[in-house]
């Protein structure tokens, strides 16, 4: 079964550079329940894409970095990353 055609479990984010980090923070990335084979390497893991996809992150970085053009869907990418209040500076 495949959740392609469906909507995202949550809102993904920008997509990294070929070369760069997932910024994979959010907890719905792991499950803690079950491990399933890596969508890309078949060696089980926990780690989960926005889609729900088995997938661990290291594997999607790669992937992202051979495959620049067919990475720009969306397959993975990093999480949204929270506004910046202007009165968080510590500087």
């Amino acid at each position: 079964m495949t959740r392609r055609s469906k909507k995202p479990l949550f809102e993904p984010g920008l997509i990294p550079a070929p070369g760069g980090l997932l910024g994979w923070r959010d907890a719905r990335h792991f499950d803690r329940w079950q491990e399933l084979p890596c969508m890309l390497c078949d060696t089980d893991t926990r780690m989960r894409s926005h889609d729900g996809e088995p997938v661990h992150k290291t594997c999607a970085e790669s992937w992202i970095a051979a495959n620049p053009v067919e990475a720009r869907l969306g397959r993975c990418a990093s999480d949204i990353q929270p506004r910046r209040r202007h009165d968080d500076d510590h500087a």
